[in-house]
């Protein structure tokens, strides 16, 4: 039986795509860089999930990916443009950015009147918080596990035993792994860390059809609202 649940923040509660592109059309006319084309977001999707698969490695810390993230997009995208004055600008919009995915607070209001619900994310603590708190999602969720507070990234079994243990000096006692779930829209982090760890797993698909069943997910959903199916 399900006691606790685990949820994703980027892409699952709150849509990093939709503030990306967002963020891209605001910067690039107040910078007065090049008119915004949708390439654009699909060259900034490659690259940024190419340095965070390296950090969920352990080869970058998210302070590297800062310094080197829109300097590498520029390059790409030929801007002519300071990468750092616009990794400043990027942060201080996401910091703002409470554009919900669809059916996030429905999904929130039903899950956690049956389960404890739990924030996971990498991501910078303060930020996170802050997002989820404008978005009004944080009362919601009974604790909140960010990378940067945790000291250690999922997928690592790190993040996940600190998370256990902060459950157990809360009074949830004798919790064991299988009695909980994590939900999320990434096969490397969410999936992945939570299987390790042997949680019980949920694919949120974000709409896009699957020909199969990927490695490490018990279970799929497109839609948040999906989850009524199965907790």
């Amino acid at each position: 039986m399900i006691k606790v649940v685990f949820i994703d923040v980027d892409n699952t509660l709150l849509s990093f795509f939709e503030f990306v592109k967002e963020v891209l059309k605001s910067g690039f006319e107040k910078f007065r860089l090049k008119p915004y084309e949708e390439s654009m977001f699909y060259t900034f999707i490659r690259t940024n999930d190419e340095l965070w698969g390296r950090l969920e490695k352990g080869e970058l810390t998210q302070e590297q990916i800062g310094e080197i993230r829109w300097k590498m997009i520029f390059e790409e995208l030929g801007v002519d443009f300071d990468g750092n004055t616009f990794e400043t600008y990027f942060k201080e919009q996401m910091s703002m950015s409470t554009i919900p995915e669809p059916g996030a607070r429905e999904f929130l209001q039903y899950l956690s009147d049956k389960y404890i619900l739990c924030a996971a994310s990498n991501g910078p603590y303060k930020m996170q918080m802050k997002r989820l708190q404008n978005a009004d999602m944080s009362p919601y969720l009974k604790h909140f596990f960010i990378s940067e507070k945790v000291g250690a990234e999922k997928p690592s079994r790190q993040f996940f035993e600190y998370a256990f243990e902060e459950l157990h000096q809360a009074g949830v006692t004798e919790l064991k792994p299988e009695e909980t779930m994590i939900i999320g829209d990434s096969l490397t982090s969410d999936m992945a860390g939570g299987k390790g760890y042997g949680m019980q797993t949920c694919f949120y698909t974000r709409g896009r059809k699957l020909e199969s069943k990927p490695e490490n997910v018990d279970y799929v959903i497109g839609k948040l609202t999906d989850i009524k199916e199965i907790l």
